[in-house]
């Protein structure tokens, strides 16, 4: 079996310590916040399956790359849900949401 050289190794570990983590909400966390993380994880999803990144993302949702890195890394704080369902009907005009 081959192992990545010690300079490959280098490389990935510099470039995992850049990555800040995605956030995870405490147990008792509000519906809300619980429905703004579910909106979020749809643009997640959304890169993945369009294998998009995440600039041409904000370039059709018509916003700041900025404000698409703050969404896929959960920053719910700083989205109301109104704002996260708008983005989201620009991916997806039929969009259905339904609360259990």
């Amino acid at each position: 079996m081959d192992f990545p050289s010690k300079k490959e190794l280098d490389r990935v570990l510099k470039k995992l310590e850049s990555i800040e983590p995605t956030r995870v909400l405490p147990k008792d966390a509000s519906k809300t916040d619980r429905l703004k993380q579910d909106l979020c994880k749809q643009f997640v999803i959304y890169l993945r399956e369009h294998q998009v990144n995440q600039k041409e993302l904000a370039e059709k949702l018509e916003i700041e790359p900025a404000r698409v890195n703050e969404i896929v890394k959960y920053k719910i704080e700083l989205f109301t849900v109104d704002r996260l369902l708008g983005y989201l009907e620009k991916l997806n005009p039929d969009l259905k949401v339904i609360v259990a």
